[in-house]
């Protein structure tokens, strides 16, 4: 059993209690997870890093309920994911929970507005309009609203996603290498919207990354090495993060 890594707020969003996760049987079985125990507090910007083989992206999907536990349990909020039927966990990831991935899974015959309120609309739900305008005026695609995402660069693509993620006001936000089909610059402006979308707009964002500079921009990282937590960093700079990394062997 790890230790629990802690928050440093005062309400937590999203906790993971001896998590284990087994990829294969028998003598070819992978302990992804083994083990791990962690809070993410509200409000907060939490990097989740390791080398190549870690578990991050593994600890991520078990986090979001798109990967069953094989022990353990993940609560969002005061609720226990872990053991939901298929409908339940749809409804939950669908009401509380937005995602952003490397990929930008737009879908190309709508506009970005229409992009943007579809998980809305799917639900049956209208927007709350104060906060849309909030969000596509923050990120600067206001005059992008009409365009189809072949008619818009990669990093306004990404802004369109992180909107879409962020329309439902969700509980947490899960970003999986937001900025890996991005430029520098275009990265940058997708980070510097997730970390005031935590310091402005009180959301929670969870992010895996590989990129020490991605990391920086988050209150905490959180390490993870052979499926085991490995420490963590509080007010993360490039460098820390690229010393904390050799010294888990990743550069």
């Amino acid at each position: 059993m790890s230790a629990v890594v802690s928050d440093v707020g005062t309400r937590t969003a999203v906790t993971a209690r001896d998590l284990v996760k087994i990829y294969g049987k028998g003598d070819t079985a992978v302990r992804a997870l083994a083990g791990v125990s962690v809070n993410f507090a509200a409000g907060e910007f939490t990097a989740i890093m390791g080398p190549s083989g870690s578990g991050k992206s593994t600890l991520m999907h078990c986090l979001a309920g798109l990967d069953n536990v094989d022990g353990g349990a993940v609560h969002i909020g005061q609720s226990e994911i872990t053991g939901l039927a298929d409908k339940e966990l749809t409804k939950l990831r669908r009401d509380r929970v937005g995602f952003v991935f490397q990929a930008f899974n737009l879908l190309p015959t709508l506009t970005a507005e229409q992009n943007i309120l579809l998980g809305l609309e799917l639900a049956g739900r209208k927007p709350d309009k104060q906060w849309f305008d909030t969000i596509v005026d923050v990120l600067g695609l206001r005059d992008r609203l009409r365009h189809k995402p072949t008619e818009l660069s990669g990093g306004q693509q990404q802004r369109v996603a992180c909107a879409r993620a962020l329309v439902a006001r969700p509980d947490v936000v899960f970003a999986d290498e937001p900025t890996g089909n991005l430029d520098s610059r275009s990265g940058a402006e997708v980070l510097d919207f997730l970390r005031m979308s935590v310091r402005k707009l009180g959301q929670t964002v969870i992010m895996v990354t590989h990129d020490p500079v991605a990391a920086s921009y988050a209150d905490r990282v959180v390490l993870l090495a052979d499926g085991h937590l490995a420490g963590e960093i509080l007010h993360p700079t490039a460098d820390s993060v690229l010393s904390a990394l050799k010294h888990l062997g990743d550069v």
